[in-house]
């Protein structure tokens, strides 16, 4: 096989479906990326055996038809430190070795047979909706960062996707904090629920930060499989499987006391202040009252102590309640709103984060962060 293809379509290729392998993958072969070539299309897997990502180039110089499997760590290391111009290839399936020439380079590694290599399952009899890529992305970044890490509760080591007749909905929670994302510009007559999990969507969420136009996601509850189609790019994961937690439930729904803060002012205050926690527990304490509103935070082993006041418009009965000041500062990190609302009931409940102005019309964002008992 002898094609000819640009150093930088190759590399931006390459350096888009890497993202999915594994560095210790479960197969050698998976190490490698499989070229294939048909008629004038070059195609460009790499996989991890869960999840797998393509991606097509035309070419307009090519000979001969076939696939084989190419280490990838050589090729795109070697790619990413050559100035672009059209780099040839010829791959000698026989010999397993190819060849590849650019400007004054001219490099050899082998190369496997291409029916080696994994390949993808077919996603029978498929259900499909398509989504705005900066929606998905936006969603995905707004709340994977709250997904579980607990392998004893698999199913919540992924992000749930609901898709209703009123919106899309993404959740994702490690019982220590929630994240709730909706967006009504993406409906279904059918309602549906999936587990993604976080590897392949975390890379997903990468890529699709330069893609304006639509994804059309397709899945099958049959065979547990999911596919994000987009641009020249493909791809295809399999679905965590269980039962999402009723997420729902734990969303309180009288909250009686408020602050109204700036989400700046907050978060750069609980940075400062958690510096002097105890780097075990973390905790912080929030003292409410319509006159001040106080944050603390002690380390009684060292004796740290740092107390700071806030400027916030509170609303309710005087409080004190502790949280998790790392968990607290990756919430208000992943916000956009100038402001943002916490909603209170008593010390021991769970308190809610709410962006005062929303990004747009049609979506809506909550966050969720449970308590810690205050013990100084």
């Amino acid at each position: 096989m002898k094609f000819i293809v640009s150093r930088d379509v190759l590399y931006r290729n390459l350096s888009a479906i890497s993202g999915v392998m594994s560095a210790n993958a479960s197969m050698a072969i998976l190490d490698n990326v499989l070229m294939t070539i048909a008629g004038t299309q070059l195609k460009l897997t790499a996989s991890d055996a869960e999840s797998t990502m393509t991606a097509v180039i035309e070419l307009t110089d090519v000979e001969g038809e076939g696939s084989v499997a190419v280490p990838a760590k050589i090729l795109i290391e070697t790619l990413k430190l050559i100035p672009e111009t059209p780099i040839n290839f010829f791959i000698n399936e026989e010999a397993r070795t190819v060849n590849f020439k650019a400007a004054n380079g001219d490099y050899d590694a082998p190369c496997f047979p291409g029916d080696e290599y994994p390949q993808i399952n077919e996603i029978a009899n498929p259900s499909s909706f398509d989504i705005e890529a900066p929606i998905l992305q936006r969603a995905i970044s707004k709340t994977m960062f709250a997904a579980g890490t607990d392998e004893l509760r698999p199913n919540m080591m992924g992000v749930l996707c609901e898709l209703s007749s009123d919106c899309i909905t993404f959740v994702a929670t490690d019982a220590h904090k929630l994240v709730r994302y909706r967006n009504t510009k993406v409906t279904s007559d059918d309602f549906t629920s999936l587990i993604l999990p976080k590897k392949p969507i975390a890379h997903l969420k990468n890529i699709l930060s330069g893609v304006n136009g639509d994804v059309h996601v397709e899945y099958s509850k049959e065979t547990n499989h999911i596919r994000f189609s987009f641009e020249n790019l493909v791809l295809f994961s399999v679905l965590k499987e269980g039962k999402y937690p009723n997420y729902e439930a734990v969303i309180p729904k009288s909250n009686p006391k408020s602050l109204v803060v700036s989400r700046d002012e907050f978060l750069k205050s609980i940075r400062r202040v958690g510096i002097y926690s105890n780097q075990s527990t973390f905790q912080v304490r929030v003292s409410l009252s319509e006159e001040m509103t106080s944050i603390t935070a002690e380390d009684m082993d060292y004796s740290n102590k740092a107390v700071e006041n806030i400027a916030g418009e509170y609303t309710g009965e005087a409080m004190e309640i502790g949280f998790n000041s790392k968990f607290l500062r990756e919430m208000l990190e992943n916000m956009d709103s100038d402001q943002i609302k916490l909603e209170m009931s008593q010390p021991n409940h769970a308190a809610l984060i709410i962006p005062t102005e929303e990004f747009s019309d049609t979506e809506s964002l909550l966050m969720l962060i449970m308590p810690v008992m205050l013990n100084y």
